[in-house]
């Protein structure tokens, strides 16, 4: 499934057929819970539905509509293959929004996913004196971006106080977005190393952000940062030149990033719980030749606790 060139604004819906119905974001590429004939059970028809609905941007491939955990791993691989299901997170439809149902314990959380809803770009403002401010984007990516099956270490104590620590897992996707101008930013979505703490409410943290491309890699000129040409060979005499120093220099330097978790609901019996998420991180900075720009993605989380 293609979605190249597609708008990933976000809007406010309701998701429908669930008990405690709650406000969620989803992507305007995907159709709405409405449009969504009566969720059946058999896999079979699942897989047929799936592919008899369209987009709500206009194109005419299928939709990835929202899956429990119980009926996503009712699908075989050529169910799935092809429904863009494998880039969604599963939905918590017979969850409580009392969060207190959890009891305070060391638990583990595994099954951890992480589904972007929408990318923003931080742009410095056109208008003289306005400030600079987050604009929205295109999706240039295919469906390969969301985070899936982490795990780590989820602390709740009597207080309610929270401790997530993530271990392992596919915590990373090289993601790129397009900004109104036509400019492309590549970035590495992740959460590596997250340490967030908080309550079950609201909890966040920090984590790393490795560099979008490894110390081996070339540029166009041959030049690296663990191989490769020190300088550009067509400018031998001008090779250590200021103004050509950070294009020389390679760096694969870690930075960082920030997220925000809002839980919304919680199944104690199953162990699942889900909300969703705010996370603000860098782009790519080509192994140091241009400075980070700020990226504000949002979406919906989901993890078991055992």
């Amino acid at each position: 499934m293609n979605t190249v060139g597609m708008k990933c604004n976000v809007r406010a819906a309701r998701v429908a057929n669930k008990q405690n119905a709650r406000a969620t974001r989803v992507v305007q590429c995907r159709a709405s819970a409405n449009n969504f004939v009566e969720k059946v059970k058999d896999a079979s028809k699942v897989a047929a539905a799936i592919g008899a609905s369209v987009l709500v941007a206009g194109s005419a491939a299928p939709n990835a509509q929202a899956l429990t955990f119980a009926e996503k791993q009712a699908l075989t691989y050529l169910q799935v293959k092809g429904s863009g299901l494998a880039n969604t997170c599963p939905v918590l439809d017979d969850g409580v929004s009392d969060l207190k149902s959890l009891k305070a314990g060391d638990y583990n959380i595994s099954k951890f996913c992480l589904e972007p809803t929408s990318f923003e770009v931080k742009e410095e403002a056109v208008a003289k004196g306005a400030k600079a401010d987050f604009v929205e984007t295109k999706l240039m990516t295919r469906l390969t971006y969301t985070l899936d099956e982490i795990s780590g270490k989820f602390k709740v104590g009597s207080d309610g106080s929270v401790e997530l620590k993530e271990e392992d897992g596919i915590d990373y996707a090289a993601t790129t977005v397009q900004l109104p101008g036509g400019e492309r930013v590549p970035f590495l979505f992740t959460v590596k190393e997250l340490v967030a703490k908080g309550n079950l409410g609201q909890f966040g943290g920090d984590f790393i952000v490795p560099s979008y491309r490894g110390s081996s890699f070339l540029d166009p000129k041959g030049r690296g940062s663990t191989t490769g040409y020190d300088t550009a060979v067509a400018l031998p005499a001008a090779g250590d030149s200021e103004e050509l120093e950070k294009e020389n220099t390679k760096s694969t330097k870690v930075l960082k990033g920030s997220i925000v978790f809002s839980t919304a609901s919680i199944n104690s019996a199953t162990g699942e719980i889900a909300g969703v998420f705010e996370s603000i991180q860098p782009s790519d900075t080509d192994l140091g030749a241009k400075a980070p720009k700020d990226i504000k993605i949002t979406g919906l989380w989901y993890g078991q606790l055992s």
